[in-house]
């Protein structure tokens, strides 16, 4: 079951930050947004509505920059999250499966395009206030 203002909902993979760099099943929802990914209870499983903790962490789309580097390899698409602040986030999924880097890459595009026309609205109201 898909909530309202969630595009999709599914597993995905994110490689950790730390020394060992393993890779970490997550289950993803991606809203209008941004992306929240939730920690997987006991090492996962396969439906988007398996168990997660409660620790999830938020990737909104106002803080991200792009989707790059997809690479496919053995089954897999490898894929990266740039954030404004340089940082960069790993990702794999299936190829098989949910096209999770088009899914987050349209997403993004759809809030900046949103974003770009509700600045444009709000600076041509204010042009019209002063010309009144």
């Amino acid at each position: 079951i898909i909530q309202k203002g969630v595009l999709a909902d599914g597993l995905l993979e994110k490689r950790s930050s730390g020394l060992l760099q393993l890779w970490k099943k997550k289950r993803c929802v991606l809203t209008e947004d941004g992306l929240r990914l939730h920690n997987c209870k006991g090492g996962g499983g396969d439906a988007p509505g398996l168990a997660s903790s409660s620790k999830v962490k938020e990737l909104h789309f106002e803080r991200m920059v792009t989707v790059d580097c997809v690479e496919y390899k053995r089954g897999l698409v490898y894929f990266t999250v740039v954030m404004v602040t340089g940082k960069e986030i790993d990702f794999r999924c299936p190829q098989d499966g949910t096209a999770w880097n088009a899914e987050i890459a349209l997403a993004l595009v759809r809030y900046k395009n949103l974003q770009a026309v509700m600045k444009f609205i709000q600076k041509h109201q204010q042009i019209l206030v002063k010309e009144t």
